[in-house]
């Protein structure tokens, strides 16, 4: 039995909660993923997968043996890392995601990442807030942006890198077409935000809750007029449609190519919202990780937030 092998097959499980699924990630056959399980709880002496028809979750014994699967893998990885770097280039895999508002200063982050470091292959997902922490207790992920004001609700020790304070606006169709880019207009109110036809992400999104939260403060309540959990579609929506929407200000620097937009800061209430990378606290970094951590030092990247997040470079 390859013990690293049957441990990756154990995660993929408990990520994917189907066997079929599972085999697929781990490009293996159903049976092959089946059978290296069962080889892992015979090693072990344990049942580790609860079985029905059709996957139920992992025992008692199980879930400590995933723990430990996901260590070693962590542990696999970081010295693999070490035997494959050089002193000063680095190199492997950067397993990294972000909230969704939050993907175009981590699309930065890792383009910038790579340039210095070409040896280092960045991974950059995105993921609700709950998704992104679950990954870091699992250690899938290696670093994470996300809302630092929510480390204190799961169990898991985090150390914080805090990047910006978020300002919000309200991005419509402007009345006429900008000569450059995309115009930062006059403050609008909450309350007058409330009164337009919004696209807002979904309400399983830390970002809906924080806008509904504003919204209950200035008096006024949302129906939106579109849903979604794609970013993309927030701002497709106002280019294509008739509708705003309200976004932090990582988004609008993303969309400033486009002149027929407008953004309005967001006033009364003031929303303000610490973004952040994280980590798990306690955990050996690989070397791909200490240089992304180096460069979160640098005034390369520091330049990076203060004109592509929070209130623009105001």
């Amino acid at each position: 039995m390859n013990l690293l092998a049957s441990m990756r097959y154990l995660v993929a499980l408990d990520e994917h909660r189907h066997f079929g699924r599972a085999a697929e990630a781990c490009h293996i056959t159903q049976p092959a993923l089946s059978n290296a399980l069962r080889a892992l709880e015979a090693e072990y002496g344990v049942v580790i997968v609860r079985r029905g028809r059709a996957y139920v979750g992992l025992t008692h014994e199980g879930e400590r043996v995933l723990a430990t699967a996901q260590r070693m893998l962590r542990e696999s990885e970081v010295l693999q890392q070490e035997l494959r770097s050089q002193e000063s280039h680095p190199c492997g895999r950067l397993r990294m995601a972000a909230v969704p508002t939050a993907i175009p200063m981590l699309a930065r982050f890792a383009a910038l990442l790579q340039h210095r470091h070409p040896g280092i292959v960045p991974s950059v997902l995105t993921m609700s807030s709950q998704e992104l922490e679950t990954g870091l207790e699992s250690l899938s992920l290696d670093l994470a942006l996300g809302y630092t004001e929510r480390m204190h609700l799961r169990g898991v020790k985090l150390d914080a890198w805090p990047q910006s304070i978020e300002h919000y606006y309200l991005l419509r169709r402007a009345s006429r077409r900008a000569e450059d880019t995309l115009r930062i207009g006059k403050p609008v109110t909450w309350a007058e935000a409330a009164a337009r036809p919004l696209c807002l992400l979904t309400a399983d999104m830390h970002n809906r809750f924080i806008v509904e939260q504003a919204f209950r403060a200035a008096g006024a309540q949302v129906s939106p007029a579109i849903e979604t959990n794609s970013v993309l579609t927030l701002v497709l929506g106002v280019v294509a449609g008739d509708v705003s929407s309200v976004l932090p200000g990582a988004m609008v620097a993303a969309v400033r190519d486009h002149r027929e937009l407008e953004a309005l800061p967001l006033v009364s209430p003031d929303v303000k919202t610490p973004i952040g990378f994280m980590t798990q606290q306690g955990v050996r970094p690989s070397r791909a990780l200490e240089a992304a951590l180096a460069l979160l030092q640098t005034p390369q990247w520091r330049e990076q937030v203060e004109r592509h997040s929070g209130t623009l470079g105001a």
